[in-house]
């Protein structure tokens, strides 16, 4: 039976090479010697310290091959496991093996390595199976976080381990595989922050730029002139949605037409509005979400709603709108565009939200995610009062993410607020309710938290990091994690409730701000009051969960006109 050599470990990887009494024991062995001859004659030492005479040829053996293994010269490792029966046959070639390992240095990763070199077999096959091959592969492709191995089925925390002590050996790797995925990168599809663009095609010279001596924005180029558009939005979260909208359409002129954003035509931007409702080729366009730094990132997750797609171009057209007031361009080529089944979209926004029923069913199922599906329990605390607070509460992601207990306040005839920051950075409260305070209260003992008000950390966020107590969570983070649960509550429901099952495969933590708001009209909450709540600036805007009067007229029309 062939044995399998595994690949030496970065803790293994030694420049130890035998001294010279041990390789005159080794030689005179291979030339014949018993082992109890060679190692009396030469190693007399050893065999005083209670080594036996067999264990430290052994050793010796065993260290030169994981000399010429460390090496990659697998081929004159395996000279020295021959077997001791054989080694009179192959002296010569061992003595040859010897000096040739002399003068070999440890060799130094490459980037561009397959992991097969350097890693063990087991862990390889796992991450063979990810689609991880190369080291530059590994490097950017696996998240720096703890426990990231378990994004790898089939990689245990020991594999993950040596991955570890193989890359704090070798620092210099992560660096190079960076900079290897910039230059391989295909240029049309290079996020914002990495674009380049040709002289051709960056508006140094586009089609429909105002003269310069009018222009007050101070810039030459495009992306200088979008730069300076999204400088004005402090807040983060505007400024990566309005950054994704100008990145996509930049991107689309440079590929599809090969034009620069300030060339672009009314005919141009009605194609556009074509290409969100269809993204092609996907290939290009489309993938799963990911780091903006991996070479699997993709400028959509998917084909645009009709709501999305008039959210968009209504981003460009206020983007241009500000690009003529600069007197940058001359025209705004998204004016007056219109898009079919966006009226529609809006008003079906209330079917984003759960029934008493479904979210009851919905809830439940979090009861049990520790017991019966295998979650952390740490994790599966903090999605319940996700769940919880923001049912009850109907805070944006963003506010939910950003809230610590400081913002936690108690007026003085005894109601309990929450101060948030919304939408354009205004200052509100909203009212904690019962069922968000309670939910509060159980957190924060689970975490190990006083639920005193007097003994509170002001800077404790409100949603606690499973890797860090004291942290918080990323907006995208909370986002990301309540995904995940709805799509695992479809999974579980879906032979028994089909239907909730669809609409969980389509939610998203904002459905519980819907939810929130059509569950407390439906309570008999007036609709001004809703509304200050969810800080919307029109009431038309709370209206639209107004749908509960739809049922009740038809019910009562119903039973007006029976058969």
């Amino acid at each position: 039976m062939k044995t399998r050599h595994p690949n030496p470990s970065a803790a293994d990887m030694s420049n130890d090479f035998p001294g010279a009494d041990a390789l005159a024991a080794l030689r005179a062995w291979c030339e014949g010697a018993s082992s109890r001859d060679a190692a009396g004659r030469y190693l007399r030492d050893r065999l005083v310290q209670g080594q036996s005479a067999r264990g430290v040829i052994g050793q010796i053996r065993r260290q030169l091959a994981l000399y010429a293994r460390c090496r990659q010269r697998a081929d004159l490792a395996t000279l020295f496991e021959c077997p001791a029966h054989k080694r009179r046959h192959h002296a010569r070639a061992t003595a040859q093996a010897v000096e040739t390992l002399r003068t070999l240095r440890l060799p130094t990763p490459q980037i561009g390595d397959d992991i097969t070199r350097w890693l063990p077999e087991r862990a390889v096959r796992a991450l063979h199976a990810a689609g991880i091959r190369t080291l530059a592969d590994l490097t950017v492709r696996i998240p720096r976080r703890r426990q990231w191995w378990r994004a790898v089925p089939g990689l245990g925390p020991a594999s993950a381990k040596t991955i570890e002590a193989f890359f704090a050996a070798h620092p210099a790797l992560t660096e190079r595989a960076r900079a290897l995925i910039v230059a391989e990168r295909q240029s049309d599809v290079t996020p914002w922050e990495q674009l380049r663009l040709p002289h051709e095609v960056d508006g140094s010279a586009g089609a429909f730029r105002a003269p310069l001596s009018t222009c007050i924005l101070g810039v030459d180029n495009d992306y200088d002139a979008i730069q300076a558009w999204l400088a004005l939005h402090e807040s983060p979260a505007t400024q990566r949605a309005y950054r994704k909208e100008a990145e996509r359409l930049i991107l689309w002129g440079i590929v599809a037409r090969g034009k620069a954003l300030s060339s672009l035509t009314t005919r141009d931007a009605t194609d556009y509005r074509a290409f969100l409702r269809r993204p092609t080729p996907r290939e290009r366009w489309v993938g799963p979400p990911r780091p903006r730094t991996s070479p699997d990132w993709r400028p959509f997750v998917d084909n645009l709603s009709a709501r999305s797609i008039a959210h968009a171009l209504a981003v460009l057209s206020a983007l241009f709108r500000w690009l003529v007031e600069q007197r940058y361009v001359v025209a705004n080529p998204f004016a007056g565009i219109k898009v079919r089944g966006s009226k529609r979209a809006t008003a079906l926004e209330t079917a984003h939200a759960f029934t008493e029923g479904e979210w009851l069913l919905t809830r439940t199922i979090a009861n049990g995610l520790e017991w019966s599906y295998g979650w952390q329990a740490a994790a599966a605390q903090r999605v319940r009062f996700m769940l919880d607070f923001g049912y009850a509460t109907g805070l944006r992601i963003s506010e939910l993410a950003n809230a610590t207990l400081r913002n936690v306040e108690v007026d003085a005839v005894g109601d309990h607020w929450l101060h948030v920051t919304g939408k354009g950075g205004k200052p509100a409260r909203v009212t904690l309710t019962p069922l968000a305070r309670t939910a509060l209260e159980r957190y924060l003992q689970e975490r190990g938290l006083t639920v005193s008000r007097a003994r509170w950390n002001p800077v404790t966020p409100l949603i606690g990091s499973l890797d860090d107590g004291d942290a918080g969570i990323k907006p995208l983070r909370l986002w990301e994690v309540m995904r995940r649960f709805f799509r695992q509550a479809a999974q579980i429901i879906e032979h028994d409730h089909p239907a909730l099952a669809e609409k969980l495969r389509q939610a998203t933590p904002h459905w519980m701000r819907h939810t929130h708001a059509t569950h407390a009209i439906a309570r008999g909450v007036e609709l001004s009051a809703v509304r200050d709540n969810l800080r919307h600036a029109s009431i038309s805007t709370t209206s639209i969960y107004l749908h509960a009067d739809d049922v009740k007229r038809a019910r009562q029309f119903g039973q007006a006109f029976t058969d």
